[in-house]
């Protein structure tokens, strides 16, 4: 099976398999789920949203071993970037400046800078952090987050900067070589909708984002970050500079959120400080621990498990009731499904915790580090069995 696995030419088709199953999955679930197909390829977008997330956390939480509990700002800090930039709000208060430009600007403008501006907040927040470990760095990291959300909830007064609680509104789409994704493409005779064409760019940065953060892991720099999660007193022993090693961790980590928030801003037309929650960050956070923290596969794996699971039971759950119970002997239901989701995760994580401790889909190395105790203390059971057999 290995000798299979590892031949070139099973590779070589393994991929065109997938690459055709991703270019043709927004049709597939659009036209299989009938009139449910433009929702469910809706929620496949968003899927797509959280695995960029949670491929940005994994670099900070299981490459660099730092628990952070306040990533969701970066995700905001892009999400309001791309809406100010791309809203009537900044360009009226820019109007008649000379800085009257930096609204409505291009999008290979825009995505970098909103990477570049989450990448800041990320060694804003790594800084006064350096010397903070386990508990500690992630009450931190929790407060940090909760602060970027207050900021964002109340800086309409004295200059109104992101509109306070009502949010912005009114953000444009995506505009690539001239044409805005809130209007249908046909090529080929074959028409590409609004939620066909955000899937193909969500697509195509979470590939981007995969193989940076693939190079990342095979690079000087990540096995630095692996030195640090695993013993960061020895790591700066071997005259690796931590600070910076931990920084940069940070910093890309961040900035992968804010491509995301940047993609959440446009798709949705709206953010405001709601979206934004510790919640959010605790979501993010178990999807990559539940797939397997420091191995790309399992955290795709983690995102899409933990966000499509309240969708499918939203599907499930409520049609079961109905049917069940009269609708007109109580008027809510029983079981809500977004009630669900926590108790969900909860059991999931301790499931995996006891069972599986290096998640669902861990790495190699993480799964050796995880049953190295076994291995040790079955090979020492072997040795007495055969000492005394002897």
């Amino acid at each position: 099976m290995e000798q299979l696995l590892q031949n070139p030419n099973f590779q070589r088709a393994r991929n065109l398999g997938l690459a055709l199953i991703l270019a043709l999955l927004p049709f597939i679930i659009q036209h299989g789920f009938g009139s449910h197909g433009n929702t469910w390829l809706r929620n496949l977008d968003f899927a797509m949203l959280y695995i960029m997330l949670a491929l940005g956390l994994n670099i900070v939480v299981g490459y660099a071993g730092l628990l952070d509990l306040g990533y969701i700002a970066f995700y905001a800090v892009g999400a309001y970037t791309y809406g100010l930039m791309n809203s009537p709000h900044l360009a009226h208060m820019l109007a008649g400046t000379s800085f009257e430009w930096v609204s409505h600007a291009p999008l290979w403008f825009v995505l970098p800078l909103c990477a570049l501006m989450a990448g800041c907040f990320g060694m804003i927040l790594g800084a006064p952090t350096l010397k903070l470990r386990g508990d500690y760095l992630a009450i931190v990291t929790l407060g940090f987050g909760e602060i970027i959300r207050l900021f964002l909830n109340n800086l309409d007064r004295p200059i109104n900067i992101t509109n306070g609680p009502q949010g912005i509104n009114l953000i444009e789409p995506v505009s690539i070589l001239g044409h805005k994704f809130s209007e249908s493409l046909t090529i080929f005779g074959i028409e590409f909708e609004k939620i066909h064409l955000y899937y193909y760019l969500f697509l195509g940065l979470s590939l981007l984002i995969i193989l940076v953060t693939t190079r990342l892991q095979m690079s000087r720099i990540g096995r630095a970050w692996v030195a640090i999660r695993e013993d960061e007193i020895a790591a700066q022993a071997m005259g690796i500079n931590t600070r910076n090693v931990k920084l940069l961790a940070f910093a890309m980590g961040a900035s992968f959120g804010g491509v995301s928030g940047a993609m959440f801003a446009s798709f949705q037309g709206f953010v405001s400080p709601e979206s934004f929650i510790l919640m959010e960050s605790i979501v993010v956070l178990s999807m990559v621990v539940l797939g397997g923290m420091g191995n790309i596969p399992g955290v795709i794996l983690g995102a899409i498990i933990l966000f499509l699971t309240p969708e499918v039971l939203r599907d499930v759950v409520n049609p079961l009731q109905d049917k069940l119970i009269d609708a007109h002997i109580i008027a809510d239901k029983i079981v809500n499904p977004e009630n669900l989701r926590m108790l969900l995760f909860a059991l999931a994580l301790i499931f995996v915790m006891l069972v599986r401790p290096e998640g669902l889909w861990p790495s190699k190395v993480r799964r050796a580090e995880f049953h190295e105790a076994e291995e040790e203390k079955a090979e020492t059971e072997t040795e007495q069995k055969e000492a005394a057999n002897g």
